[in-house]
Formats: C-alpha cells, structure tokens, sequence
C-alpha cells in the first residue's frame, strides 16, 4: 500500500490519450492526481468531471508550484519537448517511452535532469512487473547459471501508428529488460524491417543484440500478427524461464531445467518439465506509479531513470541506422549498466519472495530471498 504522507504529493497528467487515461486512472485511485492537460479541450474536460480534478494549460502545470510531478503521455513526438520544459521548470518528470526520438534530445534531458536535481523516469513498464522481477531475480540469485541466449516477442493485430514504426512502438519494453537481465550493453546491434501498411513506416522488425559475455538477444515485434504474443524467454546454462505476459497469472512464468544431456559425448535432447511460477495478481502500472511517486517522496532515483532511458535509446537508434543501412553498427564502449535495476519497489519484493521460495528444482535450492 502506498504511504499514507505520500498522498501530498500531486501529479499533473499531460496526455488523455490510449494510455494516458490509464495513468489518470491509477493516480486517482492512489490519491495523487493533481490536475490533466490534453491538446483536445472536449477530451480533457470529460475527464476533468470524471475525476473532479481540473483542467489545465502546459503552461499553468510547469508553474503551479503546489505540482510535485508531471507525467508526460502525450504522443511521442512530443516527449522531448514536454519533458525538457518541465525540467527547466523544476518539475519531477516521468515520461512514457520512448524517452525521446533523438539521442541527442534524450542526452540533453539527460543533463537537464542532472543539472536541476529533479527525477526523470521513462516508462518502461515491464520493469515493474511481478512476473519479471521473479525472472530477474531468478537469474541474479544463479539459478539459470550464466545466460546463454534471450528471445522476445511482442506482437499483435494493431494498434497502427503513422507517426513512429514498430520498433519505437513495441521493442523499448524489451530492450529495457534484456539490458535488466544482461547488466551490460551489447557490442553489435544488426536489425531487418518491413514495410506493408505505409510506405515509410515499419510494421515488422527482427533484432539481434550480440553482448561482450557472449550473451545473444533476438527480438521480433510486429503489428501485423493475426494473434497477440508477449513473450520473453531467457536461456541460462543451468535452467531456462518463459515469461509470458499473455497467459493467465498462474501461468506467467515457468522455470524448465536445462533440456541438453551429455550422452557418450554427444549432446541429447530431454523432456524438461517446468515448474509454474506461483504470481499473486498485481497491476504493473500501479507500481510503476507508485514507484514515481516514493522516488519523489524519498528523492532517490528510479529503477528506469534517465540513464536507462538513455542506454535504451542508443540500442533503438543503433537499431534504425542498422535497418536503414543494411549493416551491423557496432556501439562505442559504455560502463556497465548501474546496478538500479536490480532493486525493486517495495510493494513488489516482498510478492517476488514469496513467489520463489517454493522452487523444487534441485538446481533452484540456493535461490536467496532479495534483500
């Protein structure tokens, strides 16, 4: 539950949008919306008699000083230009993802953030997901061993975008877990796109990430998919996890040892028989905006702060230059990813705890409660 004192802290929404009304929707319900701010008067007027809170103009949001935070919804390309103004202004910020559509806006919020001691933090919201914080953990406690590979899928019939292709659409979620689960940066980035719907717009996009450990991450997004599949599978040299957020809440997450035996010095194909995940229902928005808003109370940094959003965007744009030129583009050297991800909201370790402390693999016996 979130803190009591927390609920002085007012958020303003910018983006009435698809996912917009979500957010205004979960700050309502935890006490924290402040006000709504959408280009369409009629829209934001419908939800300001929903939610009895006002409506207001950009302008009267990044000066009403009695605003702890902005949440910036609005359609991407308008992320940078939001984002940067309310951060001259002081604001708080979390801005859905993607964090910009250039490096090097993201690079200057980035510094603005930095220079303005205010949070930024983009919405990747995975990150906040039960099921994935049980994977990640999974994998930094050794139960997977060493990772070998990860898969990801994200796919679905719409919704179609004019303004951004797929690859901006659909794969920030994933490139943001995999550099969760790799805790490092890869060294190649070569990717493949296709357009059918509009001429200049990706509808589908295949992704490879080679990583300095040897790691290799394979991603596929399409919106031209006669069925809806998100699924992310994680391959150590121990056990192998499926994290599929499509399947019901029992089914969210399984953990199958690793199906390779060694027979006479050859390897063998096994029968892996998984073990389900025990996962209590838990909305991944609500921690994610409760998260937003503990960091403000506390002033501490978020899990996907703006150096996350920044890694992430170089792997998309590196990603865009590899479609648009047919090559592979190699990424300059980074420090290691810093280790924000690998702690976890309150509201959510002691669920991941739970969830795991029943493993009966032999191979999972030394999993270790997060602290």
């Amino acid at each position: 539950m979130l803190a009591e004192s927390n609920k002085d802290i007012k958020i303003a929404v910018v983006g009435c949008g698809n996912w917009g009304k979500n957010l205004i929707r979960v700050l309502h319900k935890m006490g924290n919306l402040h006000s709504i701010c959408d280009k369409s008067i009629e829209r934001a007027k419908e939800f300001s008699q929903t939610f009895e809170v006002p409506h207001l103009s950009f302008d009267e949001i990044i000066k009403d000083q009695t605003i702890s935070g902005v949440l910036v919804a609005s359609p991407s390309a308008t992320h940078y230009e939001y984002t940067r103004r309310c951060l001259i202004a002081g604001k708080n910020t979390f801005v859905e993802k993607p964090l910009a559509l250039a490096i090097d806006n993201a690079c200057e919020l980035y510094k603005l953030a930095k220079e303005n001691d205010c949070i930024l933090m983009v919405g990747h919201l995975l990150q906040y997901h039960l099921a994935f914080n049980a994977l990640k953990q999974l994998n930094n406690n050794g139960t997977l061993g060493k990772l070998q590979y990860i898969c990801s899928n994200r796919l679905n019939l719409g919704k179609f975008r004019t303004e951004e292709n797929i690859w901006w659409d659909y794969a920030p979620h994933d490139v943001s877990m995999i550099l969760s689960l790799t805790k490092e940066m890869p060294e190649h980035v070569s990717a493949m796109g296709s357009n059918f719907l509009e001429h200049t717009v990706a509808d589908i996009t295949s992704t490879h990430l080679n990583f300095p450990s040897g790691v290799q991450a394979h991603i596929f997004v399409s919106w031209l998919h006669p069925f809806k599949e998100q699924k992310l599978v994680v391959v150590g040299e121990k056990a192998m996890a499926i994290f599929d957020d499509c399947a019901d809440w029992s089914e969210k997450l399984k953990l199958y040892p690793y199906p390779v035996e060694w027979i006479d010095g050859q390897p063998q194909p096994c029968d892996p028989k998984p073990q389900t995940i025990a996962l209590s229902p838990q909305e991944p928005l609500l921690n994610e905006c409760q998260h937003f808003v503990d960091c403000i109370a506390k002033h501490k940094t978020p899990i996907t702060d703006a150096y996350e959003g920044l890694q992430v965007m170089r792997i998309l744009n590196a990603a865009i230059q590899s479609i648009e030129t047919h090559q592979t583009v190699k990424l300059a050297p980074e420090p290691p990813t810093h280790d924000q991800n690998d702690k976890l909201h309150d509201s959510i370790r002691e669920h991941v705890n739970k969830a795991l402390e029943g493993l009966e693999h032999p191979f999972a016996k030394s999993a270790a409660p997060i602290d």
